[in-house]
């Protein structure tokens, strides 16, 4: 059956798709419904018709998902930030564990057995609001021209009016507001992107969770703004004690600790670019520091000498979900598996937060990032928490791994790598393959990606261990994911001459018996193979067999091949025990 534009068809949604909207399938055809939910039946109108799938517009609820909820955010579904805020926080915990189980399984082409075996549950938050310590807030003028700022709608440049975003912390709202209040009482334009005229483009809030500093930097279409001492002036006059609300008190709860918010850094960020790019490379300090501090503490290490400072400056990269940071690092650093006498390369390093966690229980750590100004603020990061074993480069990790390895003699024990959302580069993987860790953490903010990287990976030799999922983004339809890799221990043959008489009683020992290759699937794998299937691929294999006393007496047995999977975990056992 052909469906054409306009038609209003009724679907049940069963899954979710990369960006949120629910989906649905009719006789075969795929249908994206943005705001429907895993569960719902629906009314959608079909508003684009391809060849096998189309999208469509949510009409009406027919029967809502048993996981639909009432988004508490009134912006919900024209800002399109919080994709998945209409179902439940234990629903979306679960499509994240499903999203990075399948992409792995897809994507990567393991074995589902072998993912359920190895997959750990998913890190969920205990409080999904008021998490993001960063924030970008774009600014304009709504169609009667006032003065506003908020999000941008989904895939338009038109701004959702909002300065009270339930994922961000909750004094950016004081701040947006005295802004606001100072460009109308100064006369200063907002940018308008159709002209290229006016001057203030975006606000940028970060604030430190541990330390209570709080960044506003002011992004602007030229070198200055007007009456800057009066922005300082009203922005340092803010009582934040009116954001302590209940939701924002616990997430700036460390240690039963509540940490008092206050501004400590106020800046202009110089863009006069036409483009799409936030921030501009000039930064001017107005008044305090040109960064705040914040701190690091990973579960079990809360006390005061544990912690990590670092400087966070504009332009710097650091995560912007600090609670679920901790865990994030916690278990990149159980994963990395140290014991003080490692040497650790840690790729697409930052601002060194991973690394200095890394160097506090490893022998040395070596950080390597293509952005200069990171590499600063990593080696600062360093200074100011004495560490001393961990350095620093600028590069490609495919450029300076070889490079020190050949001058320098430096090896790796184990490579941790957090790339961007387009994964490890080509080189890098292949780098990483020709250095040979004995183990492999990955660290990913894309699943997909992730997925096709592990393939690479474990081509090259290594093996999955273990993969486990944190929820840095509630409400969205992101997900951050931690794997481990281990170098696989392939025994070297060794060739052997024997001399032996005829009278010896000496047989020569099998390389590896039959219990044994089942011993080692079970380990390895948690699967049991039968013996049929193991002597099966030996002779594929090309391997000599002696007669088989155990074959079936009926004249016509049937015959059961072995599985995929399973021939897959017995060629790795005849590898393993040296045979292929």
């Amino acid at each position: 059956m052909g469906y054409q534009k306009n038609d209003v068809i009724a679907v049940q949604i069963n899954d979710i798709g990369n960006d949120g909207e629910g989906i649905g399938r009719v006789d075969g055809y795929t249908l994206f419904v943005k705001d429907a939910v895993i569960g719902d039946t629906i009314e959608a109108r079909i508003t684009k018709v391809k060849k096998n799938y189309g999208y469509a517009r949510l009409e009406k609820i027919i029967t809502p998902s048993p996981f639909r909820v009432e988004p508490l955010c009134p912006c919900h579904r024209q800002c399109g930030g919080c994709q998945i805020q209409a179902m439940s926080y234990e629903r979306q915990l679960v499509f994240k564990q499903d999203k990075i189980r399948n992409n792995l399984i897809r994507i990567g082409g393991f074995m589902p057995e072998w993912i359920d075996r190895i997959m750990e549950p998913i890190v969920g938050m205990e409080e999904p609001w008021h998490y993001r310590n960063k924030a970008q807030f774009p600014v304009g003028y709504d169609k009667y021209d006032n003065l506003i700022t908020g999000f941008y709608a989904g895939r338009t440049h038109t701004i959702i009016a909002n300065t009270d975003c339930l994922l961000g912390a909750a004094e950016n709202k004081l701040i947006l507001e005295s802004v606001l209040s100072y460009m109308r009482e100064n006369h200063v334009p907002a940018y308008r992107e159709q002209t290229g005229k006016g001057l203030v483009r975006h606000i940028l809030i970060r604030t430190g969770f541990d330390s209570g500093q709080i960044m506003v930097c002011i992004v602007v279409n030229g070198k200055k703004l007007p009456a800057e001492n009066v922005l300082v002036k009203k922005l340092m006059q803010i009582d934040f004690s009116q954001a302590d609300d209940s939701d924002q008190n616990r997430s700036a709860l460390q240690n039963g600790r509540f940490i008092k918010k206050r501004i400590a850094s106020i800046s202009i960020s110089v863009n006069t670019d036409t483009g799409n790019v936030i921030m501009g490379k000039e930064i001017r300090t107005l008044w305090g520091k040109p960064y705040i501090e914040d701190s690091i503490r990973l579960p079990g290490q809360e006390k005061e000498k544990d912690k990590v400072i670092f400087h966070i400056s504009p332009l710097s990269f650091y995560q912007v979900n600090p609670v679920q940071t901790e865990k994030l690092y916690g278990l990149a650093l159980a994963y990395a598996g140290l014991t003080g006498k490692e040497t650790v390369w840690d790729l697409y390093c930052g601002i060194g937060t991973i690394s200095l966690f890394l160097a506090k229980n490893a022998k040395q750590v070596y950080g390597v990032e293509i952005v200069p100004q990171a590499i600063e603020d990593a080696q600062e990061n360093a200074r100011i928490n004495g560490i001393d074993n961990a350095e620093f480069y600028v590069g490609k990790a495919e450029e300076v791994l070889p490079e020190k390895l050949e001058k320098e003699g430096i090896r790796a024990d184990v490579i941790v790598v957090d790339p961007p959302r387009k994964g490890c580069d080509e080189k890098c993987l292949e780098t990483i393959l020709k250095m040979r860790p004995e183990r492999i953490v990955y660290v990913s903010c894309d699943s997909a990606t992730l997925a096709r990287d592990l393939r690479v990976l474990a081509d090259g030799g290594y093996e999955v261990k273990k993969v486990r999922g944190v929820d840095q983004f509630g409400g969205t339809v992101h997900v951050e994911t931690v794997a481990l890799l281990s170098l696989k221990n392939d025994t070297p043959k060794i060739e052997v001459t024997m001399e032996v008489t005829a009278d010896s009683n000496y047989r020569p020992k099998e390389k590896a018996t039959y219990q044994n290759i089942k011993k080692y699937v079970k380990d390895n794998f948690g699967v049991n193979v039968h013996t049929r299937y193991i002597a099966e691929v030996k002779r594929m294999c090309g391997l000599e067999m002696g007669e088989n006393h155990h074959k079936s007496q009926k004249e016509n047995p049937e015959i059961k091949h072995c599985p995929p999977a399973k021939m897959m975990y017995i060629e790795d056992a005849l590898k393993y025990f040296g045979l292929i």
